[in-house]
């Protein structure tokens, strides 16, 4: 079982779900190759993964600031090579793992790369995180689009409250996002826990028909 754990947006949620997806594999692999604005999120999926892995082929760019890798590495003076991150996933070997990917599909990493790229190179299925409320239709449907038109295989659509709040779209986006898009998978809404122990256990729940179907 080997995923690649993408989002419509920053900040969905995409850490949690490959973090859940992760603990239900035997002896994974994890792969962020580009993080910005620290390590929080490299170092979850190394826990979560068995604390095994050396952080280094956990993340290839360690970058300081919370911007795009490539906004981030050029405030820095560094230059992020994207033959280099192909082959830090081929290193890891055939194992089940997960590769995370920063923000969207559109996130620049390098001047000619963007994430949707890097899901090309490393042909893992996709699982899109996206927001659970308002505007996650319009989000969704063009995150799917595009990924469509690369021939891009979807595994799984995950819906996530990552954010406290009320909003009346959370319970009725999947199924307008099912009734556009009938042959994909949604899973959720995954609503919003404030206790992580609770909010883990909401996702490992959502997550089990996409960890028991053959990839």
């Amino acid at each position: 079982m080997r995923f690649f754990v993408t989002g419509t947006d920053t900040g969905v949620g995409k850490t949690e779900v490959s973090c859940a997806l992760l603990a239900s594999m035997v002896k994974p692999w994890a792969f962020k190759p580009c993080e910005s604005g620290g390590t929080g999120d490299s170092e979850a999926l190394r826990e979560a993964a068995g604390s095994w892995q050396p952080l280094e082929s956990i993340c290839l760019y360690r970058l300081k600031e919370p911007l795009s890798p490539l906004a981030a590495a050029t405030r820095e003076r560094k230059r992020i090579d994207f033959s280099k991150l192909v082959r830090g996933f081929q290193a890891l070997g055939p194992g089940p793992g997960i590769v995370e990917g920063a923000g969207g599909l559109f996130v620049p990493i390098t001047e000619k790369h963007d994430v949707i790229d890097l899901i090309e190179a490393v042909k893992l299925p996709v699982v899109l995180v996206a927001r659970a409320g308002l505007g996650t239709v319009n989000h969704t449907t063009l995150s799917l689009r595009a990924l469509a038109e690369r021939k891009l295989k979807v595994a799984a659509v995950v819906l996530s409250q990552a954010t406290p709040g009320s909003d009346l779209a959370i319970s009725l986006n999947r199924d307008e996002l099912e009734r556009r898009f009938p042959t994909t998978t949604f899973l959720g809404p995954v609503l919003f826990e404030a206790d992580a122990s609770k909010r883990r256990k909401k996702l490992r729940a959502a997550l089990k028909p996409l960890v028991r179907s053959p990839q």
